[in-house]
């Protein structure tokens, strides 16, 4: 065993030799350091056990189900195309190896491994989290600090800042796996257009392409493709199609033919390109550990870019398999031969169903092809976890070359950590169910603790018939989460927001004319937890330490200024809500009857499917804007401040050209915003930078409920 500390103090203990996955970008530096974790070898790998004490709390794991305290469920770390997130899924589509053990000390923990873990979060055992990594070669991280804020924070430190979209991609967006031609695709963007709703794009999903095949436009269905897109933009339209990881084999078929004439695709046993079926049919993956490869690939989304697309969502990049040939052909025979003419039992009868049922995903494809690493052969199982990462990472990198110094979206399914420096995720096929509304929630700041900032679900669930209730109540917590993105399923109802009654449409509309009046300050959290190494979505428990804050989990903080509690469950009008400390109240539709002290403790709050809620603690304060069509007419000239303050407050709000990577080298705007109380009056200091505003409006309430307001215009920067 070696040892290493980092400069923040973090400790590395590694173990064999391990595949380099590059997820910690900060230096090592040899030390002789002790490590108290009970780690034992075996033939199959290796188990490390920590002790649990009975009030210790687990925190992270990024992308799994559970609730943000993971303690008492069994987790697994291995990409998986999982279409069903039912109550007891193990593993998803991302590994996410971080995690923060909280009580009497708080340490975290990240294991550097590219295969398969599990993870026993007190399931078998509740005194201890045991944990077996499937192999011999890998580094322990391991991190302490004073409270779960200060390990996070940490963390992300040595992991490396996350990736930043440009702005428009805060904007809404709409999707759905059947706008069969760019007359759909239209008919979407005029009827937002004609019912008023704020909208800043359309995601493409398998229907532009030619017969599944990647970087192919269909001329059948979206013949001038370049005209197409171009006149969309005029309108502050963007178009985001999406690209898989499996590669059609077809002669003729230039990727496939580059492909196999350049190496680029993995190999099976015999050496040859591993083949798999997906939805063109037979493909070959493209192996992303090779450099070759990730810079061949990277540079085919040029085909795209030259029609103007400026975004991509990288999809089935686990890699998903839907079944081997071989496997189909013996699930065949089995059907065939021995259970021809036979009266089934049941169990024949399960067993027949489950050949085909389980065909997908097995865990044996994994084992039957290889890729390059530095000249060496390496079977799939030992590095899985690193696939969608690595095609990812050819994706940014490509597009940084070929959009020189334009910001791009970016989203993959599947992601380690590493991959946030290079995109953001979807939490993939989500279910229009109320279960999953709420696991959207608790996702958030385990997401944040990975390094994931750009994040976001299905709004509305993907999978299932989403009704007007649900979406709108999806809604009341999407306005918040940086990736705000409408997407459902072939097969399934549309949900679009027009595609319910007047009551919905009226309601949904008013949610996202919402977000973009809440962007500039979601914007600028985001920002700012990038740039500070700080969470943007936390659970109450990182801030709070009494009993009910840390049991409480439907409920986050937002920045250091908003709590949410979204309603999810169906037909209620309201929700009881737990405060910590005194907040504010605030009902965003209703600017009128907006304010409303709440004291400490608990409390039914009133939360019709008509508004939007959140709560403003004290001597804190947001920025809002007017409404707009899309971030192409977003205008700051005049900033609304909203501010419950009964001391001093501070607010620092963040912004720049939303475009460009400036603001690495230092070219920012800031608002910074001070209100003090006086005795009968308030005193307001603003330092601005920013020459897109003009005027700030100021609401500002005391705990008395008292209301004050102010508007300040601006000759110079300083006021």
């Amino acid at each position: 065993m070696e040892s290493y500390q980092l400069k923040n103090g973090t400790k590395v203990f590694q173990y064999g030799l391990p595949i380099e996955t590059k997820a910690v970008i900060a230096p090592k530096r040899k030390m002789k350091l002790k490590c108290d974790l009970d780690v034992k070898f075996q033939k199959d790998g290796t188990t490390i056990s920590i002790e649990l004490l009975s009030e210790d709390r687990i925190y992270g794991l990024g992308e799994n189900l559970g609730g943000i305290n993971k303690r008492g469920r069994i987790y697994e770390s291995y990409c998986t195309d999982t279409p069903s997130h039912i109550e007891d899924r193990e593993k998803l589509y991302s590994a996410h190896n971080f995690f923060i053990v909280s009580g009497k000390v708080v340490r975290g923990y990240f294991i550097d491994f590219p295969g398969r873990i599990t993870y026993d979060m007190g399931y078998y055992n509740q005194k201890d989290i045991n944990i077996k990594i499937y192999g011999q070669n890998f580094y322990i991280y391991i991190l302490e600090g004073k409270d779960e804020k200060e390990v996070s924070s940490k963390f992300l430190e040595i992991i490396g800042k996350s990736y930043v979209p440009p702005k428009w991609g805060f904007g809404y967006f709409q999707s759905r796996w059947g706008y069969r031609n760019k007359e759909e695709v239209k008919k979407v963007y005029k009827t937002f257009k004609e019912n008023d709703i704020p909208i800043e794009g359309i995601y493409l999903d398998l229907d532009y392409m030619d017969n599944f095949k990647d970087f192919t436009i269909s001329q059948e269905r979206f013949s001038g493709f370049k005209e197409f897109v171009e006149d969309l933009k005029k309108e502050g339209i963007y178009l985001i199609p999406i690209i898989d990881a499996g590669v059609k084999v077809e002669n003729g078929y230039d990727i496939y033919e580059e492909g196999m004439k350049g190496d680029y695709f993995c190999k099976d046993k015999e050496g040859k390109p591993y083949e798999g079926v997906v939805w063109p049919g037979k493909v070959h993956f493209p192996d992303f550990m090779k450099k070759e490869t990730q810079s061949w690939f990277g540079d085919k989304y040029q085909k795209l870019t030259d029609s103007g697309i400026e975004g991509f969502w990288n999809d089935m990049n686990e890699p998903a398999i839907f079944y081997e040939q071989e496997a189909l052909e013996k699930a065949v025979e089995y059907a065939q031969k021995k259970l021809k003419n036979k009266n089934l039992d049941v169990f024949s009868y399960f067993k027949l169903k489950d050949n085909f049922t389980s065909l997908a995903n097995r865990d044996s494809y994994y084992k039957n092809f290889y890729h390059e690493i530095d000249g060496k052969k390496v079977c799939n199982e030992k590095v899985h976890n690193l696939y969608g990462y690595f095609m990812t990472k050819s994706t940014y990198e490509a597009l940084r070359k070929i959009l020189k110094g334009k910001r791009f979206l970016l989203i993959s399914r599947s992601s380690s950590i590493g991959m946030h420096r290079y995109g953001g995720i979807w939490t993939g096929d989500n279910s229009s169910w109320w279960f999953h509304l709420e696991q959207n929630m608790k996702m958030l700041p385990s997401l944040n603790m990975c390094g994931f900032f750009y994040i976001g679900a299905d709004t509305g669930g993907f999978g299932g018939n989403c009704n007007g209730e649900l979406l709108t109540r999806w809604l009341q917590l999407s306005i918040f989460t940086p990736l705000l993105r409408n997407h459902s399923a072939m097969g399934c109802n549309n949900q679009e927001p027009y595609a319910f009654t007047k009551k919905v449409l009226k309601n949904t509309r008013n949610l996202i004319k919402a977000r973009y009046s809440l962007i500039p300050y979601i914007y600028s959290e985001y920002m700012k937890s990038v740039n500070h190494y700080h969470l943007m979505f936390q659970p109450l428990s990182f801030e709070f330490k009494d009993v009910l804050a840390k049991e409480i989990e439907d409920q986050i903080l937002l920045g250091d200024q908003v709590m949410i509690a979204p309603v999810c469950a169906p037909n209620y009008k309201g929700r009881y809500v737990y405060f910590p400390e005194e907040m504010l109240e605030i009902s965003f539709m209703h600017p009128k009857k907006m304010i409303g002290i709440r004291k400490k403790g608990i409390h039914y709050i009133n939360y019709r499917l008509e508004d939007l809620k959140f709560f403003i603690r004290k001597n804190a304060m947001i920025p809002y804007v007017k409404s707009c069509k899309n971030l192409k007419e977003l205008d700051q000239k005049n900033l609304k401040i909203l501010a419950y303050v009964d001391n001093e407050a501070i607010y620092n709000l963040y912004d720049d050209d939303g475009i460009s990577y400036d603001f690495i080298k230092g070219k920012r705007f800031s608002t910074r915003i001070k209100i003090i109380k006086k005795e009968n009056n308030y005193e307001i200091k603003v330092h601005n930078t920013n020459p897109s505003i003009k005027n700030i409006e100021f609401k500002i309430i005391d705990s008395e409920n008292h209301i004050t307001e102010k508007d300040i215009s601006f000759i110079n920067k300083n006021q």
